[in-house]
């Protein structure tokens, strides 16, 4: 089963987890320790977030590292430009709408 990035992102610890993982690698420990989560807990959230290619893990000795990928951000900030275009237009028709209306009202005063 394939899981997508917003599936894989809609539950809230996982959430968190990305959030944590911005600022670099955690082992599961520390994330289960910083998000107050058991350690199988955390562990079942980063093989989520693995099988969606949100995250990698590089074995270091004893200790599993995670880490975001950056591929499937950027992706989802290309499919988001799409409709980032589609608001920015609406924004600048309302906002020259908004004003149209202001030079009227000025004009009646």
């Amino acid at each position: 089963m394939e899981i997508t990035t917003f599936s894989a992102l809609a539950e809230p610890n996982r959430l968190r987890i990305v959030e944590l993982l911005q600022g670099g690698p955690l082992t599961v420990g520390e994330i289960a320790d910083r998000l107050g989560l058991r350690q199988p807990q955390a562990s079942k959230h980063l093989r989520v977030l693995l099988e969606a290619g949100i995250v990698e893990v590089k074995a270091a000795a004893n200790r599993r590292n995670y880490n975001l990928r950056s591929e499937p951000f950027q992706a989802l900030d290309a499919w988001l430009e799409t409709y980032r275009r589609v608001w920015d237009e609406r924004l600048d028709n309302l906002e020259a709408y908004l004003q149209k209306l202001q030079s009227k009202e000025n004009k009646q005063n």
